[in-house]
């Protein structure tokens, strides 16, 4: 039996580390590769396909309810946003990802982008190739242990950035409904709830899904609440900052600062506001790679599905 594996779209210069999973699969497997955008160009592509491998393109509940032999659905990263999570379970199809393969990468650039912005680093390096050789330009530094970094989220990757941070001596508090306050304890964390970290935090780094309950997690009016020297971190998910909020707040000079490695419209947009702000550090949603962490999500996303068309259960299954 020949199963079609739909790869719905993808960004990487070629595709061997999946052909390579499928090819040592001992499966007949029809590798088919599209770039599609929108609803309708996954539906036409989709049609017969035993298993969808994702990146970015929509795989809504329109989309899912089209499918007439589906399996799984696989999705590069750890987020499933691009999927209805819902509708797959209704209809049978097994939705999987690859949560682990960017705990040190993410991590490592919650804690870079933290760190750049405690010493001002990037402030300074700019200053200084304008001619400003001052210390003064990135007042007020203050020490770590007289800060308190607050984590928004408890699983694997604010786990581990918590476990890079607590030995810089930063204070470290964490909010995450679903985790107790003798778990965090006993990682020496915590635990608050979102307003009195909101309030709390002199660095609030964002570790949470995309999911209908934290859209906008961070609004307007948290922001209110926030210190006047706070600093928001996010490798997480743009929607989960409303970024008009953000830009009035960091304009009127409510917050001090933001370091994002992922924005509301990707690629941020060059009429942004943020973009023209000294106290906004933008990457462009790299915090997920290195080049092991890459081959990972690659092989690992790939064999999500052979595991599933052999008949198996993927360890990474969400419905």
């Amino acid at each position: 039996m020949t199963f079609k594996v739909l790869l719905t779209d993808y960004e990487f210069a070629d595709l061997r580390y999946e052909e390579e999973v499928f090819q040592e699969s001992g499966l007949d497997i029809e590798f088919i590769k599209a770039q599609c955008k929108t609803e309708e160009e996954v539906m036409e592509q989709a049609q017969e396909a035993d298993a969808i491998l994702n990146q970015y393109a929509p795989i809504s509940r329109r989309v899912i309810e089209s499918l007439h032999q589906t399996k799984i659905i696989s999705r590069y990263g750890v987020g499933v946003n691009t999927i209805d999570l819902d509708a797959a379970k209704e209809k049978g199809i097994t939705v999987a990802n690859v949560p682990d393969y960017g705990m040190e990468e993410v991590s490592n650039h919650a804690l870079a982008l933290l760190l750049s912005w405690a010493r001002k680093v990037t402030l300074l390096n700019n200053e200084v190739k304008k001619g400003n050789w001052d210390f003064k330009s990135g007042v007020p530094i203050n020490r770590f242990d007289q800060q308190t970094v607050g984590v928004l989220g408890f699983g694997r990757i604010p786990r581990r950035f918590i476990e890079k941070v607590k030995p810089l001596g930063f204070q470290v508090a964490a909010y995450d409904p679903f985790v107790t306050e003798k778990e965090m304890a006993a990682a020496g964390v915590q635990k608050m709830e979102l307003d009195e970290i909101i309030r709390t935090a002199d660095y609030l780094s964002v570790h949470v899904p995309l999911v209908k309950d934290t859209f906008h997690l961070i609004n307007e009016e948290r922001l209110q609440q926030m210190k006047r020297n706070a600093v928001i971190i996010n490798t997480a998910r743009g929607p989960i900052i409303d970024e008009k909020a953000l830009a009035d707040a960091l304009e009127k000079g409510i917050i001090a600062g933001a370091a994002l490695d992922v924005t509301e419209e990707e690629p941020v947009s060059l009429h942004s506001p943020l973009l023209k702000m000294d106290q906004v550090l933008i990457t462009p949603h790299s915090a997920w790679y290195s080049e092991e962490a890459m081959i990972e999500l690659r092989q690992k996303a790939a064999k999500n599905i052979v595991q599933v068309l052999s008949g198996d259960r993927t360890p990474y299954s969400l419905t």
